[in-house]
């Protein structure tokens, strides 16, 4: 009895100090509820950030990282898990699964939520300052076919596949297309615009807000953030077609830090601590009962609520076959030139 008692001691022990490094989108975790953690839980809490999902894919490749969890997009994740670069963690047997909205417990890039929990999720589409262009944002030529009012002012997230999925339906092909009359169309497309962008940052809050961009490729709640700062900004959901997407947290096969990990993939779906989150990053998230913790102006905010007249021109994110990724990091090393 002595000897369990103090097995049991050490456990806890484990769970209940120590630390845990967390590799994440910039800008994308609130301080607030990261706190809470470290308070709750004696757990020092590292975030060190990236600004693609094939930023984080090759460092996490690579091994050795020292990074516990990481937060990959819905298209990302199947590679992750098919490359066994993680933790088979078990979410949907921890004690806070229940949470999980219904339409986000057993997703297809994660069957059964054996390896990640909700983070985030919403679309991709435009966002102009309508105090310099006063005419339609909902199409992606604001970014591909500008008009003179936003040229040399236009910015583009460095998110490959989101840009190659613009292009695509913007160039009136079918998402993941392996078509190649479309995707030379695509990349003629890219390069004859690139000359109007002025930048391919992933800083979008701050350079909109200060007027150093005046529109860019992003996504959903930057979009919300920005407006909040400037009113004159605003999100435009393309006609052409957007995608609409997912982040989700999850545990590296590496990790040093293991039951910490579990613990914070637990408090995630904690409807007050994804509320508290979204607060902070203004997306969405799969949680339910998380929206009576969220700002009140996030309910009807036209960011996170799509209009209904741009509903049906929602694509959902979706792994690309390899070859077909092959021809697109083609077109986008081409366009990095």
């Amino acid at each position: 009895m002595v000897i369990a008692a103090v097995l049991l001691a050490s456990t806890s022990h484990s769970f209940a100090e120590g630390v845990l490094n967390i590799y994440n989108w910039g800008n994308y975790t609130s301080p607030e509820m990261i706190k809470k953690f470290e308070d709750k839980y004696k757990v020092k809490v590292t975030i060190t950030d990236y600004d693609s999902n094939d930023t984080a894919l090759a460092k996490v490749r690579q091994g050795g990282s020292g990074f516990d969890m990481a937060v990959p997009s819905q298209n990302y994740l199947p590679i992750w898990i098919s490359e066994g670069l993680l933790l088979e963690s078990r979410p949907d047997q921890m004690e806070n699964f229940k949470n999980v909205a219904k339409e986000w417990a057993d997703p297809d890039f994660d069957k059964g939520r054996h390896y990640s929990v909700p983070w985030a999720m919403g679309t991709v589409g435009t966002v102009v300052n309508t105090d310099v262009y006063k005419g339609d944002i909902n199409t992606w030529s604001i970014v591909f076919n500008p008009p003179d009012e936003l040229k040399g002012k236009i910015n583009v997230v460095p998110e490959m596949n989101d840009v190659m999925d613009a292009a695509v339906l913007y160039s009136g092909g079918k998402k993941c297309t392996g078509d190649l009359k479309v995707l030379k169309k695509v990349r003629d497309t890219l390069i004859a615009a690139k000359p109007n962008w002025v930048a391919m940052e992933y800083n979008t809050i701050e350079k909109m807000t200060s007027g150093d961009f005046s529109a860019t490729s992003d996504w959903n709640g930057s979009a919300f953030r920005q407006r909040l700062k400037n009113p004159a900004i605003h999100y435009g959901y393309p006609k052409e077609g957007f995608v609409d997407w997912s982040d989700n947290l999850v545990i590296l096969k590496d990790a040093k830090n293991v039951e910490n990990a579990k613990l914070f993939q637990n408090f995630m779906m904690e409807p007050e601590n994804a509320g508290m989150n979204s607060g902070f990053h203004r997306y969405a998230n799969g949680i339910a009962g998380s929206e009576q913790f969220m700002p009140a102006d996030m309910k009807d905010a036209p960011e996170i609520k799509v209009p209904a007249e741009f509903a049906a021109n929602g694509h959902p994110s979706e792994t690309c076959p390899p070859e077909v990724q092959a021809l697109y990091t083609k077109i986008w090393t081409e366009l990095q030139k």
